[in-house]
C-alpha cells in the first residue's frame, strides 16, 4: 500500500509538496530488476500528473534491494538540506538517508518473516 504524504507549508512557488512512497520488490518475478525504482517513479508521475494547482507532486521509489529513483534522491538530498537549514546539524540528509534505509530494511524483515512457517507439532 502506498503511503501519501503532503508538506503542508510552502515547498516551491508557494506550492505545498505532496509525495508517494513505492518499494518495489525486485525479488518478486512479476518486476523486472532492472531499473525498478525508476520505473515505479515515473509511473507515479503519470498517475499524479494533475495536482491540485495548491501543490506539487514528488514521487519517491525505492527498491527493495536498496536502489532509490534519481528523482527520489534529488528530493531527499533537497529535503536534508532544509532540515540543515533549520536545525543547523549538517549530517541531516546522511540521516536522513539512513531513516529510509532502515525503513526499508525493516520491511524487508518483516516480508521475509512472513514467509517463513511455524511448525505446530514437534517431530
Amino acid at each position: 500500500m502506498p503511503v501519501i504524504t503532503c508538506i503542508m507549508m510552502p515547498w516551491h512557488a508557494g506550492k505545498a509538496m505532496t509525495w508517494d512512497v513505492t518499494v518495489v520488490s525486485t525479488l518478486a518475478e512479476s518486476v523486472s530488476p532492472r531499473g525498478a525504482a525508476e520505473h515505479a517513479a515515473a509511473r507515479k508521475s503519470s498517475k499524479y500528473s494533475s495536482p491540485p494547482a495548491s501543490q506539487m507532486f514528488q514521487p519517491l521509489a525505492l527498491e527493495t534491494l536498496g536502489p532509490i529513483s534519481s528523482c527520489g534522491i534529488s528530493f531527499l538530498v533537497e529535503l536534508g538540506r532544509r532540515l540543515t537549514d533549520v536545525s543547523g546539524d549538517a549530517r541531516e540528509t546522511m540521516y536522513l538517508f539512513q531513516r529510509v534505509s532502515l525503513s526499508v530494511q525493516r520491511y524487508n524483515l518483516a516480508a521475509f518473516k512472513g514467509t517463513l512457517t511455524v511448525p505446530t507439532e514437534l517431530d
